[in-house]
């Protein structure tokens, strides 16, 4: 729960995302030179969450930065529940209602020769969680981690744009609108209107997992 001005916190979680970018974007390349080409989804994670939890700027940024985290619902009788599990949620304080998620998807999947760009996927299971808030509930900034596997970030983000248009659950309210790069992260914001009349904003970076491009017919 937010309290106080919620423009406030919205620059505040902007603010700190560009500078947790950074941090990604430094870890980024040591992350990924001991995964295979083709690495999945957790494992990724799990070695970014590693060496972002060991970097001594993310360390003064926030007070944790969690693998799998799980938000808590409010049952009628008062009682808790799991909400699911987000990929990667930072959190500022121990006040577990207050963080920023981050959800991970792959990207322009290799399989038997041919690419599947999963932008859908994309759309449908992660860009969507914010919008039913099961993830960042009251909570007014969300943010996607894509992870391109192929290295072809212009095409990934072509099929999320149009993966994005073509679903209208998603209550597109604004965008997609261009970002300034991080290092090599591609990034661009979408804001949505839930069902319940609130906005949010993603916030969208695009990492390559091969250094260069690699563009397929």
């Amino acid at each position: 729960m937010l309290i106080g001005d919620v423009q406030g916190w919205v620059d505040n979680f902007v603010s700190f995302d560009d500078r947790f970018l950074e941090r990604i974007a430094a870890a980024w390349p040591s992350c990924m030179a001991v995964l295979p080409e083709q690495a999945g989804e957790d494992d990724m994670t799990i070695n970014l969450v590693d060496r972002l939890a060991k970097d001594a700027v993310v360390r003064r940024l926030c007070h944790w930065v969690e693998y799998q985290f799980e938000p808590f619902g409010l049952n009628p009788d008062g009682s808790k529940y799991s909400k699911g599990i987000i990929d990667l949620a930072v959190l500022f304080d121990w006040e577990r209602d207050r963080y920023l998620a981050y959800e991970c998807k792959r990207l322009n999947v290799i399989n038997g020769g041919s690419r599947s760009s999963l932008a859908t996927v994309y759309v449908t299971q992660g860009m969507m969680r914010f919008l039913t808030e099961q993830y960042a509930e009251q909570l007014p900034v969300g943010c996607m981690l894509g992870y391109v596997l192929d290295g072809d970030v212009s095409f990934a983000r072509a099929r999320i744009s149009a993966a994005i248009g073509a679903h209208g659950p998603v209550a597109l309210a604004e965008g997609p609108t261009p970002l300034e790069a991080i290092e090599t992260i591609d990034r661009f914001r979408t804001r949505h209107t839930r069902p319940t009349g609130s906005q949010i904003e993603l916030r969208h970076a695009l990492l390559s997992k091969l250094p260069t491009v690699a563009p397929h017919a």
